[in-house]
Protein backbone atom coordinates (compact mmCIF):
# COMPACT_ATOMS: atom_id res chain seq x y z
CA UNK A 1 0.00 0.00 0.00
CA UNK A 2 1.01 3.65 -0.90
CA UNK A 3 0.90 4.86 2.95
CA UNK A 4 2.94 2.03 3.85
CA UNK A 5 5.18 2.38 1.49
CA UNK A 6 5.63 6.21 3.28
CA UNK A 7 5.86 5.19 6.48
CA UNK A 8 8.52 2.11 5.19
CA UNK A 9 10.56 5.06 3.40
CA UNK A 10 10.99 7.43 6.29
CA UNK A 11 12.61 4.35 8.39
CA UNK A 12 15.61 5.66 9.99
CA UNK A 13 19.26 3.54 9.77
CA UNK A 14 18.87 1.86 12.96
CA UNK A 15 15.25 0.29 11.82
CA UNK A 16 13.39 2.58 13.82
CA UNK A 17 10.73 4.71 12.45
CA UNK A 18 11.41 8.14 11.71
CA UNK A 19 9.82 11.28 12.84
CA UNK A 20 7.84 13.93 11.02
CA UNK A 21 8.53 17.24 12.28
CA UNK A 22 11.51 16.44 14.69
CA UNK A 23 12.16 18.61 17.55
CA UNK A 24 14.83 18.30 20.13
CA UNK A 25 12.70 18.17 22.53
CA UNK A 26 11.50 14.91 21.46
CA UNK A 27 15.47 14.03 21.18
CA UNK A 28 14.94 14.24 24.83
CA UNK A 29 12.49 12.34 25.51
CA UNK A 30 13.40 9.92 23.03
CA UNK A 31 17.01 9.30 24.93
CA UNK A 32 15.41 9.49 27.93
CA UNK A 33 13.05 6.27 27.18
CA UNK A 34 15.98 4.53 26.03
CA UNK A 35 18.80 5.76 28.57
CA UNK A 36 19.85 2.87 31.24
CA UNK A 37 19.39 2.76 35.06
CA UNK A 38 22.39 4.13 35.78
CA UNK A 39 22.09 7.31 33.86
CA UNK A 40 18.37 7.66 35.06
CA UNK A 41 19.54 7.11 38.40
CA UNK A 42 22.28 9.82 37.82
CA UNK A 43 19.59 12.42 37.07
CA UNK A 44 16.87 10.95 39.68
CA UNK A 45 19.98 12.22 42.25
CA UNK A 46 21.01 15.42 40.18
CA UNK A 47 17.37 16.82 40.46
CA UNK A 48 16.49 16.05 43.99
CA UNK A 49 20.21 17.97 44.88
CA UNK A 50 18.83 20.51 42.64
CA UNK A 51 15.82 21.04 44.70
CA UNK A 52 17.34 20.45 48.30
CA UNK A 53 19.96 23.85 47.13
CA UNK A 54 16.99 25.78 44.85
CA UNK A 55 15.66 28.15 47.49
CA UNK A 56 19.39 29.49 47.83
CA UNK A 57 19.81 32.94 48.12
CA UNK A 58 21.80 33.20 44.67
CA UNK A 59 19.10 31.39 42.96
CA UNK A 60 16.39 33.64 44.21
CA UNK A 61 18.55 37.14 43.31
CA UNK A 62 17.67 35.77 39.64
CA UNK A 63 14.55 33.76 40.13
CA UNK A 64 12.56 36.66 41.80
CA UNK A 65 14.05 39.74 42.71
CA UNK A 66 10.86 41.48 43.59
CA UNK A 67 9.35 38.40 45.80
CA UNK A 68 10.91 36.32 48.50
CA UNK A 69 12.41 33.16 46.52
CA UNK A 70 11.60 31.00 49.09
CA UNK A 71 7.91 31.81 49.47
CA UNK A 72 7.40 31.77 45.95
CA UNK A 73 9.07 28.58 45.65
CA UNK A 74 6.19 27.32 48.29
CA UNK A 75 2.85 29.25 46.61
CA UNK A 76 2.35 29.65 44.21
CA UNK A 77 5.47 27.22 42.33
CA UNK A 78 5.11 24.24 44.53
CA UNK A 79 1.71 24.10 45.33
CA UNK A 80 0.82 24.36 41.87
CA UNK A 81 3.24 21.43 40.80
CA UNK A 82 1.20 19.41 43.49
CA UNK A 83 -1.97 20.21 41.95
CA UNK A 84 -0.96 19.66 38.16
CA UNK A 85 0.32 16.57 39.60
CA UNK A 86 -3.12 15.48 40.98
CA UNK A 87 -5.29 17.20 38.22
CA UNK A 88 -3.29 15.20 36.17
CA UNK A 89 -3.98 11.95 36.87
CA UNK A 90 -7.73 12.98 35.83
CA UNK A 91 -6.88 14.83 32.95
CA UNK A 92 -3.43 13.53 31.09
CA UNK A 93 -4.06 9.76 32.42
CA UNK A 94 -7.82 9.17 32.36
CA UNK A 95 -8.87 12.02 29.64
CA UNK A 96 -11.76 13.83 31.77
CA UNK A 97 -12.03 17.51 31.74
CA UNK A 98 -12.09 18.44 35.19
CA UNK A 99 -12.33 22.07 35.40
CA UNK A 100 -13.65 22.10 39.00
CA UNK A 101 -10.39 20.46 40.55
CA UNK A 102 -10.07 23.63 43.03
CA UNK A 103 -13.01 22.45 44.75
CA UNK A 104 -10.84 20.15 45.97
CA UNK A 105 -8.25 22.02 47.20
CA UNK A 106 -10.64 24.15 49.08
CA UNK A 107 -12.09 20.96 50.92
CA UNK A 108 -8.60 19.78 52.03
CA UNK A 109 -7.62 23.53 53.07
CA UNK A 110 -11.18 24.23 55.03
CA UNK A 111 -10.96 20.80 56.64
CA UNK A 112 -7.37 21.41 58.45
CA UNK A 113 -8.80 25.17 59.23
CA UNK A 114 -11.84 23.94 60.91
CA UNK A 115 -10.94 21.02 62.73
CA UNK A 116 -7.79 22.84 64.16
CA UNK A 117 -9.20 26.45 65.24
CA UNK A 118 -12.68 25.14 66.34
CA UNK A 119 -11.27 21.96 67.81
CA UNK A 120 -7.76 22.22 68.49
CA UNK A 121 -7.13 18.98 66.40
CA UNK A 122 -3.56 18.37 65.76
CA UNK A 123 -1.96 19.72 61.72
CA UNK A 124 -1.00 16.17 60.66
CA UNK A 125 -3.72 13.83 61.21
CA UNK A 126 -6.09 16.46 60.01
CA UNK A 127 -3.81 16.51 56.97
CA UNK A 128 -5.22 12.91 56.54
CA UNK A 129 -8.55 13.95 57.21
CA UNK A 130 -8.65 16.57 55.01
CA UNK A 131 -7.11 14.00 52.15
CA UNK A 132 -9.75 11.62 52.69
CA UNK A 133 -12.83 14.29 52.56
CA UNK A 134 -11.37 14.89 49.30
CA UNK A 135 -11.61 11.45 48.16
CA UNK A 136 -14.80 10.80 49.24
CA UNK A 137 -15.87 14.02 47.44
CA UNK A 138 -14.46 13.28 44.23
CA UNK A 139 -16.49 9.77 44.64
CA UNK A 140 -19.48 11.96 45.40
CA UNK A 141 -19.05 14.51 42.24
CA UNK A 142 -17.93 11.71 40.13
CA UNK A 143 -20.62 8.52 41.03
CA UNK A 144 -23.86 10.61 39.14
CA UNK A 145 -22.19 12.49 36.07
CA UNK A 146 -18.93 10.46 35.10
CA UNK A 147 -21.65 8.87 32.37
CA UNK A 148 -21.24 12.48 30.58
CA UNK A 149 -18.24 12.90 28.60
CA UNK A 150 -15.98 16.11 26.98
CA UNK A 151 -18.19 19.19 27.66
CA UNK A 152 -20.61 18.30 29.52
CA UNK A 153 -18.41 16.46 32.11
CA UNK A 154 -16.53 20.16 32.15
CA UNK A 155 -19.22 22.36 32.70
CA UNK A 156 -20.47 19.96 35.83
CA UNK A 157 -16.96 19.75 37.64
CA UNK A 158 -17.37 23.52 37.30
CA UNK A 159 -20.32 24.16 38.60
CA UNK A 160 -19.25 21.82 41.72
CA UNK A 161 -15.87 23.95 42.00
CA UNK A 162 -18.77 27.10 42.61
CA UNK A 163 -20.90 25.47 44.57
CA UNK A 164 -17.95 24.44 47.32
CA UNK A 165 -16.92 28.25 46.63
CA UNK A 166 -20.28 29.73 47.61
CA UNK A 167 -21.24 27.20 50.54
CA UNK A 168 -18.02 28.27 52.41
CA UNK A 169 -18.85 31.79 51.88
CA UNK A 170 -22.56 30.83 53.25
CA UNK A 171 -21.70 29.09 56.26
CA UNK A 172 -20.86 30.59 59.12
CA UNK A 173 -19.60 27.59 61.02
CA UNK A 174 -16.34 27.75 58.54
CA UNK A 175 -16.36 31.28 58.26
CA UNK A 176 -18.27 32.45 55.97
CA UNK A 177 -16.86 35.53 53.80
CA UNK A 178 -14.74 36.35 56.66
CA UNK A 179 -12.66 32.89 56.30
CA UNK A 180 -10.26 31.30 59.01
CA UNK A 181 -7.26 32.88 60.67
CA UNK A 182 -4.97 31.53 63.11
CA UNK A 183 -4.54 28.20 61.10
CA UNK A 184 -2.13 26.45 63.74
CA UNK A 185 1.35 25.06 61.91
CA UNK A 186 2.10 21.82 61.98
CA UNK A 187 3.45 20.34 65.13
CA UNK A 188 7.41 19.88 65.45
CA UNK A 189 9.50 16.86 63.20
CA UNK A 190 12.32 15.76 63.68
CA UNK A 191 13.37 19.26 65.09
CA UNK A 192 12.27 21.06 62.40
CA UNK A 193 9.88 23.74 63.86
CA UNK A 194 6.99 24.57 61.29
CA UNK A 195 6.50 28.77 62.20
CA UNK A 196 6.85 31.70 60.25
CA UNK A 197 10.08 30.47 58.38
CA UNK A 198 9.46 29.60 55.21
CA UNK A 199 12.21 26.90 54.33
CA UNK A 200 10.45 24.05 56.54
CA UNK A 201 7.62 24.27 54.96
CA UNK A 202 9.32 24.23 51.46
CA UNK A 203 10.86 21.01 52.14
CA UNK A 204 7.42 19.92 53.34
CA UNK A 205 5.79 20.83 49.76
CA UNK A 206 8.99 19.14 48.52
CA UNK A 207 8.30 16.08 49.99
CA UNK A 208 4.64 16.15 49.20
CA UNK A 209 5.56 16.48 45.60
CA UNK A 210 8.03 13.52 45.83
CA UNK A 211 5.14 11.53 47.77
CA UNK A 212 2.80 12.43 44.55
CA UNK A 213 5.47 11.88 42.17
CA UNK A 214 6.15 8.37 43.08
CA UNK A 215 2.43 7.62 43.61
CA UNK A 216 1.63 8.77 40.31
CA UNK A 217 4.04 7.00 38.66
CA UNK A 218 3.61 3.78 40.19
CA UNK A 219 -0.36 4.19 39.05
CA UNK A 220 0.47 4.81 35.67
CA UNK A 221 2.79 1.63 35.27
CA UNK A 222 0.20 -0.47 36.78
CA UNK A 223 -3.08 -2.21 35.75
CA UNK A 224 -4.89 0.91 36.74
CA UNK A 225 -2.89 3.04 34.13
CA UNK A 226 -3.38 0.85 31.28
CA UNK A 227 -7.05 0.36 31.68
CA UNK A 228 -6.93 4.85 32.29
CA UNK A 229 -4.59 4.77 28.76
CA UNK A 230 -7.37 2.88 27.36
CA UNK A 231 -10.48 4.87 28.79
CA UNK A 232 -8.70 7.87 27.55
CA UNK A 233 -8.11 6.47 23.57
CA UNK A 234 -11.85 5.09 23.15
CA UNK A 235 -13.97 4.42 26.41
CA UNK A 236 -16.40 2.93 23.94
CA UNK A 237 -13.56 0.05 22.67
CA UNK A 238 -12.63 -0.10 26.33
CA UNK A 239 -15.87 -1.24 27.82
CA UNK A 240 -16.30 -3.52 24.86
CA UNK A 241 -13.19 -5.08 25.54
CA UNK A 242 -14.11 -5.60 29.32
CA UNK A 243 -12.80 -2.97 31.30
CA UNK A 244 -14.88 -1.57 34.06
CA UNK A 245 -14.72 2.22 32.49
CA UNK A 246 -16.54 3.70 34.91
CA UNK A 247 -15.32 2.56 38.12
CA UNK A 248 -11.60 3.20 36.69
CA UNK A 249 -12.74 6.76 35.71
CA UNK A 250 -13.93 7.29 39.40
CA UNK A 251 -11.13 5.99 40.81
CA UNK A 252 -9.08 8.65 38.79
CA UNK A 253 -11.42 11.30 40.40
CA UNK A 254 -10.64 10.16 43.67
CA UNK A 255 -7.47 9.79 43.75
CA UNK A 256 -6.90 13.37 41.92
CA UNK A 257 -8.87 14.49 44.77
CA UNK A 258 -6.58 13.39 47.33
CA UNK A 259 -3.75 14.94 46.03
CA UNK A 260 -5.87 18.11 45.70
CA UNK A 261 -6.87 18.19 49.21
CA UNK A 262 -3.36 16.89 50.46
CA UNK A 263 -2.02 20.36 48.76
CA UNK A 264 -4.96 22.01 50.33
CA UNK A 265 -4.23 21.43 53.73
CA UNK A 266 -0.35 22.08 53.33
CA UNK A 267 -1.65 25.65 52.04
CA UNK A 268 -3.66 26.35 54.75
CA UNK A 269 -0.78 25.59 57.51
CA UNK A 270 1.50 28.01 55.68
CA UNK A 271 -0.86 30.94 55.18
CA UNK A 272 -2.36 31.13 58.24
CA UNK A 273 -5.51 32.51 57.12
CA UNK A 274 -7.86 31.44 54.23
CA UNK A 275 -11.15 32.71 52.88
CA UNK A 276 -13.69 31.30 49.84
CA UNK A 277 -11.87 33.60 47.50
CA UNK A 278 -8.92 31.92 47.52
CA UNK A 279 -10.75 29.22 45.70
CA UNK A 280 -11.56 31.13 42.91
CA UNK A 281 -13.04 28.94 39.34
CA UNK A 282 -9.49 30.58 37.74
CA UNK A 283 -7.36 28.52 39.71
CA UNK A 284 -8.70 25.52 38.77
CA UNK A 285 -8.46 26.99 34.64
CA UNK A 286 -4.91 27.95 35.53
CA UNK A 287 -4.15 24.32 37.05
CA UNK A 288 -5.48 22.93 33.48
CA UNK A 289 -3.12 25.49 31.51
CA UNK A 290 -0.29 23.76 33.21
CA UNK A 291 -1.21 20.50 32.54
CA UNK A 292 -1.97 20.91 29.14
CA UNK A 293 1.20 23.43 28.61
CA UNK A 294 3.63 21.20 29.77
CA UNK A 295 2.21 18.29 27.99
CA UNK A 296 -1.03 16.29 29.81
CA UNK A 297 -0.01 12.71 30.87
CA UNK A 298 3.48 13.21 30.92
CA UNK A 299 4.68 13.65 34.21
CA UNK A 300 7.54 15.83 33.68
CA UNK A 301 5.94 17.52 31.27
CA UNK A 302 3.06 18.76 33.71
CA UNK A 303 5.82 19.80 36.27
CA UNK A 304 7.53 21.92 34.39
CA UNK A 305 3.93 23.45 32.56
CA UNK A 306 3.00 24.36 36.34
CA UNK A 307 6.61 25.52 37.25
CA UNK A 308 6.67 27.56 34.22
CA UNK A 309 2.54 28.81 35.00
CA UNK A 310 3.99 29.99 38.77
CA UNK A 311 6.81 31.31 38.11
CA UNK A 312 6.33 33.25 35.01
CA UNK A 313 4.31 36.10 36.33
CA UNK A 314 6.35 36.41 39.55
CA UNK A 315 9.32 36.79 37.86
CA UNK A 316 8.26 39.98 35.80
CA UNK A 317 6.41 41.26 38.30
CA UNK A 318 7.94 44.59 37.82
CA UNK A 319 5.57 45.21 34.81
CA UNK A 320 2.70 44.92 36.95
CA UNK A 321 -0.56 44.51 35.12
CA UNK A 322 0.94 43.99 31.97
CA UNK A 323 3.28 40.67 32.88
CA UNK A 324 -0.88 38.70 32.84
CA UNK A 325 -1.03 39.72 29.25
CA UNK A 326 2.29 39.20 28.46
CA UNK A 327 1.60 35.44 29.79
CA UNK A 328 -1.27 34.82 28.00
CA UNK A 329 -0.18 36.06 24.36
CA UNK A 330 2.89 33.21 24.74
CA UNK A 331 0.44 30.63 26.21
CA UNK A 332 -1.67 31.07 23.00
CA UNK A 333 1.46 30.83 21.35
CA UNK A 334 2.36 27.86 22.86
CA UNK A 335 -0.90 26.23 22.01
CA UNK A 336 -0.56 27.28 18.58
CA UNK A 337 2.96 26.14 17.84
CA UNK A 338 3.40 22.93 19.94
CA UNK A 339 -0.30 22.29 20.99
CA UNK A 340 0.96 18.75 22.17
CA UNK A 341 2.73 20.66 25.05
CA UNK A 342 6.33 21.36 25.90
CA UNK A 343 7.48 17.76 26.88
CA UNK A 344 4.11 15.55 25.64
CA UNK A 345 4.92 11.80 26.13
CA UNK A 346 4.72 9.91 22.53
CA UNK A 347 1.91 8.64 23.26
CA UNK A 348 -0.18 11.23 23.97
CA UNK A 349 1.47 13.04 20.90
CA UNK A 350 0.43 10.19 18.36
CA UNK A 351 -3.22 10.53 20.24
CA UNK A 352 -2.89 14.55 19.60
CA UNK A 353 -2.29 13.98 15.76
CA UNK A 354 -5.23 11.15 15.29
CA UNK A 355 -7.50 13.82 17.25
CA UNK A 356 -8.31 11.26 20.11
CA UNK A 357 -6.12 13.14 22.85
CA UNK A 358 -8.39 12.50 25.68
CA UNK A 359 -10.29 15.67 27.59
CA UNK A 360 -13.54 14.26 25.57
CA UNK A 361 -12.03 13.97 21.84
CA UNK A 362 -14.85 16.86 21.22
CA UNK A 363 -15.72 15.36 17.81
CA UNK A 364 -12.60 15.18 16.09
CA UNK A 365 -11.79 13.08 13.33
CA UNK A 366 -9.71 10.30 14.01
CA UNK A 367 -7.04 9.85 11.40
CA UNK A 368 -6.44 6.83 9.12
CA UNK A 369 -4.06 3.78 9.64
CA UNK A 370 -1.83 5.68 7.03
CA UNK A 371 -1.29 8.56 8.98
CA UNK A 372 2.18 9.92 10.76
CA UNK A 373 0.42 9.45 14.29
CA UNK A 374 -0.19 6.03 13.22
CA UNK A 375 3.47 5.62 11.80
CA UNK A 376 4.75 6.76 15.74
CA UNK A 377 2.44 4.84 17.84
CA UNK A 378 3.62 1.51 15.66
CA UNK A 379 7.44 2.41 17.17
Amino acid sequence: MKGNEEVAEKSSENGKPARAGFHPVDGLRDWWADAPHWQRYGVYIALIVGALILPAPAIGSFMSPDSDWTSVLIFPIGIYILLAIGLNVVVGHAGMLDLGFVAFFAIGAYTLATMGVNYGWFVWPTLLVGIFLAAISGVILGAPTLRLRGDYLAIVTLGFGEIVRITANNTDAIGGARGITNIPHPEPIFGTEFLLDAAPYYYLVLAAIVIAIVFSVRLQKSRVGRAWAAIREDEDAAELMGVPTFKFKLLAFAIGAMIGGFAGGIHASKAVFIAPENFPFILSATILAAVVLGGAGNLPGVILGAFLVAWLPERFRFLSEYRILIFGAVLVVMMALRPEGLLPSRQRKAELREGTGGMGALGAEVAGPDSEASAEVTK
